[in-house]
C-alpha cells in the first residue's frame, strides 16, 4: 500500500500544480485574485470550504498522533496540505504512517 500512497501523493502535487500554474499564467501571479475565484460562485465556496475542513481535520489528525507516536516527520504533510492540498498531503500523510 505504501507505493499506491506515494503515487497518489505525487499525483496528488503534480495534477493540481499544472492547473494553477496554468491559472497563474493566464491571470498573472496574484494570490488574491486565485483566491477570489475560489469564492465566485455556491459551487466553488462549498469546495473551497470542503478542503479547507478537510485540510483542518488532517492537521488535527497529524499532530495528535505526531503526540502519541513522536514520529516528527509524519510532519511534513501539513506544509504539503496547505501549499499544495489535500490531495497531496493526506496520501503523503498515509505513505509516512505506512513506513514506520
Amino acid at each position: 500500500m505504501n507505493r499506491v500512497f506515494l503515487a497518489l501523493a505525487i499525483w496528488g502535487a503534480v495534477h493540481p500544480m499544472y492547473h494553477f500554474i496554468g491559472w497563474f499564467m493566464a491571470n498573472g501571479w496574484n494570490l488574491g485574485a486565485m483566491i477570489d475565484a475560489w469564492y465566485v460562485n455556491q459551487a466553488t465556496t462549498a469546495l473551497t470550504w470542503d478542503l479547507t475542513i478537510a485540510a483542518i481535520a488532517l492537521t488535527v489528525w497529524a499532530l495528535a498522533e505526531t503526540r502519541q507516536t513522536g514520529e516528527r516527520r509524519r510532519l511534513w504533510a501539513i506544509p504539503a496540505t496547505f501549499c499544495i492540498g489535500v490531495s497531496c498531503g493526506l496520501p503523503l500523510y498515509l505513505y509516512l504512517r505506512s513506513r514506520d
